[in-house]
């Protein structure tokens, strides 16, 4: 099975951390890569999600060529999923969506740590919308960049640890859920750091998308 993940901003190196943290969740999957060289280099609220459309729907007639037989959307925001998955001619997730859905299937009640204040209320709307909200205790913004966290410098660890740890103290969660497709490669140095589940859209996705394809199959 191909799993193609496209990354709707236009920053290759966070393209380069999803697709290792995918391939390292599900080995036995061909996991491919792509970026929105189009898109604007982080997504950061509304109006940026908005910019990134139209590069993501411009790939899909190479992803049907490519043999991809399921998308993943690798932004937070799930920036662009009901335009793509009307278009493309495969299943297609969000890595928000996949998390939340994951969370829910392990039976936590959640917070999300996201980066900046403005995410907040695209997230707080796709929760509502795939019907997770009642689980979602909180979406707690870190005040970090897209970029910074792409970039993992010590400070930005130690402020993503610092959200987790007073999510786990405020909030009534068993798990943080991670908003940003830059934490997929942090998760495993922060878990230490916290006493909650952690929970990351991308790996979340790689798990959860050979069922989507299979269901899509069985009722062809």
């Amino acid at each position: 099975m191909r799993l193609l993940y496209i990354n709707p901003n236009s920053t290759a190196s966070m393209t380069d951390g999803v697709v290792e943290v995918a391939r390292i969740a599900a080995p036995d999957l061909d996991i491919i890569g792509w970026t929105n060289l189009d898109g604007p280099p982080a997504i950061q609220g509304p109006e940026d999600g908005a910019a990134a459309v139209a590069g993501l729907l411009a790939l899909l007639p190479r992803a049907a060529e490519a043999g991809a037989d399921c998308i993943v959307l690798a932004c937070f925001d799930d920036t662009g999923l009901a335009e793509v998955r009307a278009a493309a001619h495969c299943p297609v997730i969000g890595i928000g969506q996949a998390a939340f859905h994951m969370a829910a299937l392990l039976g936590h009640r959640f917070s999300v740590v996201t980066t900046l204040p403005v995410s907040v209320p695209v997230i707080e709307e796709n929760l509502a919308g795939y019907g997770f909200a009642a689980g979602c205790a909180r979406v707690r913004a870190s005040g970090l960049a897209v970029l910074e966290v792409e970039a993992a410098a010590p400070a930005t660890l130690a402020r993503l640890a610092a959200e987790l740890a007073a999510a786990e103290a405020e909030d009534g969660v068993s798990a943080a859920v991670l908003g940003c497709a830059g934490m997929a490669p942090l998760a495993r140095r922060l878990a230490p750091l916290s006493g909650l589940a952690l929970i990351d859209g991308v790996a979340a996705a790689a798990h959860l998308a050979p069922a989507l394809v299979a269901a899509r199959a069985g009722m062809a």
